[in-house]
């Protein structure tokens, strides 16, 4: 394998439409189509190819707080102020199915892997789960003593997770619908959480301007990061899960290597809060929306690998190192091989680093050659 040396992200595209700020963003299947939710009431679906026009989608009485597609991208799921969840054909038309999802703000909605079903989260404090194409509530979550800010799907949908302004994250059991563990170690209101990509971690972002891993079958922290000077709003895996990128109220997004734990890059470009951020379903692009209305589309410009099949060409077959440290880089997520391949690592190209003396991060170093073990974020 032939080691290839990363570029910084570049700002590639930036969507102006919305008339006030943008709450969320998420890309189609095929990353042809870019949605976005505001404040004002409306859907944006964005194409990506130069000089398309745009879809405008109205219906929404009040403030659109989250969108999602579906996993085929032949549907797109929004949630609003206004109580409810719409499901929408992203086309000229801009045909949608209204649920009567939540007695508060709808705060999240999210597409489980097969489709078949979406979950959302609120201000009534509850978690729910519907079905899409039955439209029909199939049950309710109901352990939060707050307000609801996020729940997602597991990638293999048996699992759901959900972050509170009660400080904790939950994690659940789909078909028991029992809550499996709360992770109680934020210090403010949680505003964000997803799954790693193998589904083995989740991240959750807060209002305490902290970004925490666990590791979900043994419930450890395995990360800290306190990068950002402000809340941190949202965050996204990349599709190889060795990275993150975060998107906070101090107007920055930022982006770690989960393998080293440590700050890769801090970009600007944001005037004022940047509210949402979602990585393509290749990792080529990723998005972020603020409060200046406006809706960015960055060009990752990482190293793109496929671990999965980097491991599978190994001899003897890869099997699960010991942990050592929580805080460190993801060794728990480790493997021990036979002899090393050339893996591909980032440079320490870092516009701008902040580091925390607590975090437990590294120093940037450059490039080298991987040896006795290689750090991938992922589980076969």
């Amino acid at each position: 394998m032939t080691a290839h040396c990363p570029e910084d992200p570049s700002l590639e595209r930036h969507f102006k439409g919305h008339r006030d700020a943008v709450t969320s963003v998420d890309f189609s299947l095929n990353t042809k189509q870019l949605a976005s939710g505001s404040m004002d009431s409306c859907l944006m679906v964005w194409h990506m190819k130069p000089q398309s026009r745009a879809y405008r989608f109205a219906g929404h009485k009040d403030a659109v707080t989250c969108v999602n597609f579906s996993p085929s991208g032949h549907l797109l799921a929004s949630g609003s102020r206004d109580k409810t969840v719409r499901i929408w054909v992203p086309n000229v038309k801009g045909e949608s199915t209204v649920f009567r999802a939540h007695t508060a703000t709808v705060r999240s909605v999210h597409f489980c892997s097969d489709g078949q079903s979406f979950v959302t989260a609120s201000d009534d404090k509850t978690v729910k789960v519907w079905s899409t194409h039955r439209q029909k509530f199939l049950f309710s979550l109901s352990q939060h003593i707050n307000w609801v800010r996020c729940a997602k799907f597991s990638p293999d949908g048996r699992l759901i997770v959900s972050a509170s302004d009660d400080k904790t994250v939950k994690l659940w059991d789909k078909t028991s619908r029992e809550c499996v563990h709360s992770y109680c170690e934020h210090g403010g209101f949680v505003t964000y959480v997803d799954f790693h990509p193998s589904g083995t971690c989740i991240a959750a972002a807060g209002m305490d301007n902290t970004v925490k891993v666990w590791d979900v079958r043994t419930h450890r922290l395995l990360q800290h990061y306190q990068l950002h000077s402000a809340a941190v709003n949202a965050l996204s895996f990349h599709p190889s899960g060795n990275y993150l990128v975060t998107a906070s109220s101090d107007s920055t997004l930022k982006i770690l290597d989960l393998m080293e734990g440590r700050l890769l890059y801090t970009l600007h470009g944001h005037q004022g809060p940047a509210t949402t951020v979602a990585f393509s379903r290749t990792g080529e692009y990723f998005a972020s929306g603020g409060s200046d209305e406006q809706v960015m589309v960055w060009k990752s410009n990482f190293d793109v690998v496929d671990y999965g099949e980097v491991l599978r060409k190994q001899r003897p077959p890869a099997t699960r190192a010991s942990s050592s440290g929580t805080l460190a880089p993801l060794r728990l997520l480790s493997w021990r091989v036979g002899p090393p391949p050339e893996i591909p690592r980032p440079h320490a190209h870092t516009t701008a680093c902040t580091f925390s003396g607590s975090s437990g991060l590294r120093t940037p170093r450059p490039k080298r050659r991987a040896e006795g073990f290689v750090w991938f974020v992922l589980y076969m």
